[in-house]
């Protein structure tokens, strides 16, 4: 069997998966753009929360939490785009396109998370 046909199978394979098999797949094929917004969107979801506990444990505040977020969320799915599944940006419309892709739900989650988990490991102590 040829490498070229070994490689089409792959494919072929590759295409009936779930998104979120793929997601975990360096270099997976998205014939569906909408499942790889989607894994964008609910990686963005997971990692607004796991922020928010660490922000909270940690006894980070305010603008520096804030704009920490904003670089590491950022950070992470640009190089999860361009450097693990190496997606052609332009076929979703851009980077930006890509980075704006469930930002602010991401945002509200992390906040949320934060501010709970914050105030209650470490204003009860002032109290």
């Amino acid at each position: 069997m040829s490498s070229k046909s070994k490689s089409s199978d792959a494919n072929n394979k590759n295409k009936g998966d779930s998104p979120w098999k793929k997601a975990f797949v360096a270099n997976a094929e998205w014939p569906d753009k909408e499942e790889f917004l989607d894994v964008i969107y609910w990686m963005r979801q997971a990692m607004g929360i796991i922020l928010g506990l660490f922000w909270g444990l940690l006894p980070l505040k305010g603008f520096l939490g804030l704009l920490l977020f904003v670089f590491v969320n950022a950070a992470v799915i640009y190089f999860y785009v361009n450097n693990f599944q190496t997606i052609d940006e332009e076929e979703y419309g851009g980077m930006w396109e890509i980075t704006k892709e469930g930002f602010m739900t991401s945002f509200a989650g992390f906040l949320v998370t934060w501010i709970i988990v914050y105030t209650g490991l470490h204003i009860a102590d002032s109290l």
